[in-house]
């Protein structure tokens, strides 16, 4: 469910117009709505109700700190894969004990900032980085406590580039190695270990491949306890997805996923830790663009509009589907045309669809492609010179512009000549 319906023929986001936003910050811009974002969390903190828990949104999949602070408001913590998505937390008034730091490749310096700035845990992903972050521990004189983050090889059944848990990705130790790493861990002063981690891929829709994973976390979870290691939080990661095509079946329900946890977790006593982005972010989201020209090609019409790859690249890089619909209602009855929706940038790939049936459409005409907030703004780019697009926040009647678009001379200020020139 996300808060973008139609009233009286045109498109609202909660109580506010998209039109009126439109005239007001310019096309193309992205539009998030905060009653969806506090629905969705409240979604997952309600599932894991009756079981000691903490819910870390995956700030990954939408980090503008307006969105983090709305999140943060509720008691939400953060799971980090950076150290710059790290000062974002802590900028948005996130306190380091809900902060969780996960990511393969976490440098020294990322370790020492966690360290110095308040963390819940590291989710350690290989013996090189425990060694780097013991060390970097023992320098400071502290204790960081930690996960080991395991690879179960259970295959979520997901685009191949958002899988992460089988043993071909580079994410996580090997689970049939685990206990070797976890004495190794256990002897480095350092360090505390606290719990293990597990996360299986991103945009899953059926619950079968978590409780795959999750059996294979409890059989651990007793035999780590049975070599004398304290495992008292589970991290159990991400990865429920949502509907982007809107006649495709639903995936589970947060209140579904909840009760399987329960199922398979509950008797062992531990914290329970997930880490929700894409649920949470993608419907509370859309990417609002105006057509500029409708071309008639050789055996098709493409729909060519303001927006472009480097604004939304998921369709580009994942083939990835997004319903596309015009921000004015089309009347009953009207008839549509078919159109290949494409953006200005200078390749092919910049290309949202292809055979789309819509309401016929003219240029100056609005469109919004819905479950746009999730891996939407954040992987955005400068390419072609096209400036950053505005992220908008609304909240009842009113809107506010959370990140504004930067001007040529912004951007192109940021070059710096070298003196030879």
């Amino acid at each position: 469910m996300d808060h973008f319906l139609y009233r009286d023929g045109t498109l609202f986001a909660e109580d506010v117009p998209v039109a009126e936003i439109a005239a007001t910050v310019g096309t193309p811009f992205y539009l998030y709505s905060t009653a969806t974002f506090e629905r969705h969390f409240r979604l997952f903190d309600e599932a894991l109700e009756g079981m000691d828990h903490l819910v870390c949104y995956a700030m990954k999949a939408a980090s503008n700190q307006a969105i983090l602070k709305t999140l943060g408001d509720l008691g939400a913590g953060m799971d980090v894969v950076s150290g710059g998505e790290y000062a974002r937390a802590r900028a948005a008034g996130i306190p380091g004990d809900r902060i969780v730091f996960s990511g393969v490749g976490k440098t020294r310096d990322e370790m020492r900032m966690a360290l110095t700035g308040g963390i819940r845990q590291f989710n350690v992903e290989s013996e090189p980085e425990m060694e780097a972050l013991n060390a970097v521990a023992l320098e400071l004189g502290v204790i960081a406590p930690i996960t080991v983050r395991v690879n179960p090889d259970v295959d979520a059944k997901t685009h191949a580039k958002i899988a992460t848990g089988k043993s071909e990705n580079k994410f996580g130790i090997p689970i049939s190695r685990a206990r070797d790493v976890y004495a190794h861990a256990a002897s480095l002063t350092g360090l505390k270990v606290i719990g293990i981690d597990v996360h299986i891929g991103s945009q899953l829709t059926d619950l079968e491949p978590f409780r795959l994973a999750y059996q294979k976390v409890a059989e651990l979870t007793e035999a780590l306890r049975s070599d004398g290691h304290t495992i008292t939080r589970l991290d159990l990661g991400g990865g429920l997805g949502i509907p982007y095509e809107r006649s495709n079946t639903a995936p589970p329900l947060p209140v579904e996923y909840g009760a399987m946890v329960k199922e398979t977790l509950g008797h062992l006593g531990c914290e329970i830790e997930i880490e929700p982005g894409r649920l949470v972010a993608g419907n509370a989201g859309i990417l609002v663009s105006e057509v500029i020209y409708v071309k008639q090609g050789e055996d098709r019409e493409f729909l060519i509009i303001d927006g472009a790859m480097n604004d939304l690249i998921r369709p580009a890089m994942y083939e990835a589907y997004h319903d596309i619909i015009p921000v004015v209602e089309p009347a009953p009855g009207l008839e549509g045309a078919t159109y290949d929706i494409v953006g200005p940038v200078c390749e092919s790939g910049d290309t949202f669809a292809k055979g789309r049936d819509m309401p016929t459409l003219a240029a100056g005409d609005l469109i919004a492609f819905r479950s746009a907030g999730a891996y939407g703004a954040v992987m955005s780019s400068e390419y072609n010179t096209r400036p950053l697009i505005p992220e908008v926040l609304v909240k009842g009647d009113q809107f506010a512009v959370i990140r504004p678009r930067p001007t040529y001379e912004e951007i192109i200020n940021r070059d710096t000549l070298p003196a030879w020139l």
